[in-house]
């Protein structure tokens, strides 16, 4: 694997050298990898902090350059495209309802269920976890397992610049109808957004739970409840209301999570 980052490397510094044949071998390989999952655009560490392994999507990157435009026949639907769909859902245990579409070098764990929905390259999703209808997960996200991403859900995702991270949903998460999380924000696990919350890495995530708001950005603490909200700011017209994101409580333990979930909508009044 060490080799294949090398040549990665090497590629990315010398795009000239993509036209050899052990060259596009290479990019092809680290692509097989990420299909089969035995890599990934950016992988939880034993600290739980997240690792982006920049040379992986710079090979993504190198794959569009070196791949052709195809037709590509499902039964009646014809796509025009460079990259191929995953294929061989059955021997991968994966569920999978039409008109639900994923690409090549996205990686789906087996157990997990995709209703008519989206997957882009680079991304993973983990077992247990269903991407719902109309939902998308954009290049590079990672999904983790047991998370519900509910009706029309907007994983935002990227590839440049290499070293940004993408957007990262823990798991035991269940992400509401209608929200879109971009710009590499990081959902913790087991934490629950309500229906249309938006966040990017500029949106206040305000924890109005003590006293005193607390305000994050870029990231949703463990088990938190969230729900949308607004707040007022100043322009130089006058004073209007800004989206934000409101941290109302946090889920209860429990040793089932879909219970767990279920209780905090009931307590919250979260829409979904």
């Amino acid at each position: 694997m060490q080799q294949l980052q090398d040549t990665i490397e090497q590629l990315w510094q010398h795009p000239e050298l993509v036209n050899e044949n052990l060259s596009r071998d290479a990019i092809r390989e680290t692509i097989a990898y990420l299909d089969e999952g035995k890599l990934r655009t950016a992988e939880p560490t034993a600290s739980g902090e997240w690792q982006v392994n920049e040379w992986v999507k710079k090979a993504i990157l190198l794959y569009f350059r070196i791949q052709e435009m195809q037709t590509y026949e499902v039964g009646p639907l014809e796509f025009h495209d460079k990259i191929p769909l995953k294929t061989n859902y059955a021997g991968k245990g994966v569920r999978v309802v039409p008109h639900a579409v994923a690409r090549y070098g996205s990686y789906i764990e087996p157990g997990a269920i995709l209703m008519p929905s989206y997957v882009n390259i680079g991304a993973w999703v983990g077992s247990g976890s269903m991407v719902d209808t109309w939902a998308t997960v954009g290049s590079c996200a990672q999904i983790g397992r047991n998370v519900h991403l509910a009706g029309g859900v907007g994983i935002g995702g990227v590839l440049e610049p290499p070293q940004a991270s993408p957007t990262i949903i823990e798991d035991n998460c269940f992400i509401g109808s209608r929200c879109i999380v971009v710009e590499g924000v990081r959902v913790k696990k087991e934490a629950v957004l309500g229906a249309n919350v938006v966040l990017t890495q500029s949106t206040h995530i305000i924890d109005v739970t003590g006293t005193e708001p607390i305000t994050y950005k870029g990231e949703i603490p463990e088990r938190s409840v969230v729900i949308p909200g607004s707040y007022s700011k100043s322009f130089p017209a006058g004073t209007y209301n800004v989206n934000c994101a409101l941290i109302i409580g946090t889920r209860k333990e429990s040793t089932d999570k879909k219970v767990s979930l279920n209780d905090a909508l009931r307590d919250y009044s979260v829409a979904v």
